[in-house]
């Protein structure tokens, strides 16, 4: 386990007096390493709060540039940043606001070539990327390579959230935990749901739903609480209203059932 130095006592002294993390859950926060897909409107406040909170090592992957039109609720951005790749951008500030951690840019798009090469490098994923052939992709490699797995998406005023790890398998050997195909089981079809450049996003939106990202990392890694495993968060910003709903493994997809799919079908298939 690493150690915390003087400097890293005093900086997460406020975590170290909760009793469900202490000075072995800053170790295990330390420790860790977490991937981001995406350093947008989610990425952005999930890459601040796992810095803040001591993360040894934050993973970035996104392959755009800063622009004026992000600035409304990627917050890790600001002006000066205009043009510069995301990447940059973030570790940038990520160094500002806490030199401890160790940022790893990876100024690419995930894709079905890189992704377990990505993702079998980190102990835990964060998926805030926009679109659904992403979040499919990642999910799936995620399967795969055995990583836990904070996937969430937002509307114009409303967003989702859940935790997934359907690699588990119970005592008798049998897998146990629902799959993002087991909750939504129909990829969309293209251009079926506009995109936040069409339909517009509330900014504070995605602050508040990537910082539950956040939060929800940072209990899997320390291991307190109750994860969002076959739960569905949901937000709904106009009414101010929360709930969740359970979802359960379904045989009907290509990961379950007697003759599961394998990545390299998977890849052939789904993720030319």
């Amino acid at each position: 386990m690493l150690s915390l130095t003087a400097a890293e006592l005093e900086r997460y002294a406020r975590h170290i007096v909760l009793r469900d993390v202490g000075g072995p859950g800053q170790q295990k926060l330390k420790a860790a390493r977490v991937l981001v897909i995406g350093a947008g409107g989610l990425g952005a406040p999930v890459l601040q709060y796992l810095a803040a909170a001591g993360i040894g090592t934050i993973g970035i992957v996104d392959d755009d540039v800063v622009s004026l039109s992000n600035l409304q609720r990627q917050i890790i951005h600001d002006t000066e940043k205009l043009g510069e790749p995301k990447v940059a951008s973030a570790a940038e500030a990520i160094a500002r606001l806490n030199p401890n951690v160790r940022v790893v840019p990876h100024p690419t798009r995930i894709n079905g070539q890189n992704a377990m090469a990505l993702i079998n490098d980190y102990h835990v994923v964060v998926d805030g990327s926009d679109n659904f052939a992403t979040r499919y992709l990642v999910s799936d490699a995620c399967f795969y390579a055995g990583r836990p797995l904070v996937t969430a998406a937002v509307g114009q005023f409303d967003g989702s959230i859940t935790l997934l790890k359907p690699f588990m398998q119970d005592d008798d050997g049998n897998y146990v935990n629902p799959t993002y195909r087991c909750l939504f089981p129909n990829k969309p079809e293209a251009g079926s749901i506009p995109t936040c450049t069409e339909a517009g996003v509330l900014g504070a939106l995605t602050g508040l739903v990537g910082t539950l990202q956040a939060l929800e990392v940072i209990k899997e890694v320390v291991g307190f609480g109750e994860g969002l495993i076959g739960r569905l968060l949901l937000a709904d910003t106009l009414s101010m209203h929360f709930e969740s709903i359970k979802y359960k493994r379904s045989p009907k997809n290509p990961l379950n059932g007697d003759n599961p799919k394998t990545w390299s079908e998977m890849l052939e298939e789904e993720h030319k």
